[in-house]
């Protein structure tokens, strides 16, 4: 099959390439959603610790998944809590409405999991309906791991400093720096998408190919400064406009640039790439023979659905879950227009 695209450059930080490849990202994985509750979550790093960007933004981005990922393992793994094993994806956001250096993951988190002794009796533990974990305890342990990986970090050589931020070199001075962080509150956001996960991965899939700023919100480029819409959020979301000249245009723009090579979608736990046939195709069994698809599909996910007896016999009657054909990738895109938070 031929698909024609005009003037694609193919990078991934373009506002107008790699449409069709977002649409294929949120088709393949829609059809890898469980029928149980998903919860979107999002770890996003306090100003103190962005501010180190400028030279360290790989060692930034990759602390910030892997402990944001550690943090939703240890937490769900926990008995008091949930004690089980999940699976989540990861898409890594670094910019706000006004191209601000706003650096956080957004994730979609299974309501739910295998239990731990899975190995030897495969069996699915479900949340409480509505609720995954406390957002608390998930701060709390969040702020501890990713100040003792920067602090790792800084034993390691890996972090580079200069200007201002040069005395943080000394072991001593960065230590006195990490401390009063550890007195902050870090802001950590964990709730049911009251629209279903499918809207979430389609919100996610903004982010997977295209950076910072869509076309459409350009208005102006007029004497040497830049004009374009966004949304003001600590207003109601009311529609405003901003006018940079073009050298600060620039350079927030350019700040939300990934290293080469960096990674910014992640899978893990059952959603890892390793395995993840074999474990979702285990989870889809576990929660067919707990009825738990019949419940999924009534609009009550996460509790057994009512068992249809056979007039005959007197047994249960299953219900088959099929997949329902995907709407064209051009269907999507026309329908995700309105779906812009970029």
């Amino acid at each position: 099959m031929r698909h024609v695209v005009y003037h694609s450059c193919r990078n991934r930080h373009c506002p107008k390439c790699q449409g069709s490849a977002q649409a294929r990202w949120w088709s393949r994985e829609q059809a890898q959603l469980l029928p149980v509750e998903y919860f979107h979550v999002v770890f996003t790093l306090p100003e103190a610790v962005a501010g180190l960007r400028l030279t360290n933004r790989a060692v930034l981005y990759e602390a910030l998944f892997r402990c944001a990922w550690e943090t939703v393992r240890e937490v769900t793994a926990d008995p008091q809590h949930l004690g089980a094993a999940v699976g989540a994806v990861f898409v890594l956001h670094t910019w706000g409405q006004t191209l601000t250096h706003h650096p956080h993951v957004h994730g979609l988190v299974t309501g739910g999991g295998l239990a731990h002794d899975a190995a030897r009796s495969p069996r699915w533990v479900s949340c409480r309906r509505g609720f995954l974990v406390s957002v608390k305890v998930l701060s709390r342990v969040f702020r501890g791991k990713y100040l003792a990986c920067l602090r790792h970090r800084h034993q390691q050589g890996r972090l580079r400093w200069r200007d201002e931020r040069e005395p943080l070199r000394e072991a001593t001075a960065f230590a006195a720096w990490l401390r009063p962080l550890y007195a902050t509150n870090w802001v950590v956001y964990a709730k049911r998408p009251c629209a279903g996960p499918e809207v979430v991965l389609k919100y996610l899939a903004r982010y997977t190919q295209r950076v910072a700023l869509s076309n459409r919100r350009l208005l102006a480029l007029q004497e040497g400064k830049v004009t374009f819409a966004y949304q003001d959020y600590r207003h109601r979301q009311r529609p405003r406009r901003l006018t940079l000249g073009v050298e600060e245009f620039l350079k927030r723009w350019v700040q939300h640039v990934l290293p080469r090579g960096f990674v910014k979608v992640r899978h893990y736990g059952l959603l890892a790439n390793r395995g993840r046939a074999e474990k979702l195709a285990l989870c889809r069994r576990l929660l067919l023979a707990l009825g738990r698809v019949v419940g999924a599909l009534l609009g009550a996910p996460g509790e057994p659905g009512p068992r249809r007896v056979c007039a005959a016999c007197g047994g249960v009657v299953w219900l088959k879950e099929e997949e329902l054909p995907r709407p064209p990738y051009q269907a999507w895109l026309e329908e995700g227009e309105a779906f812009d938070s970029s």
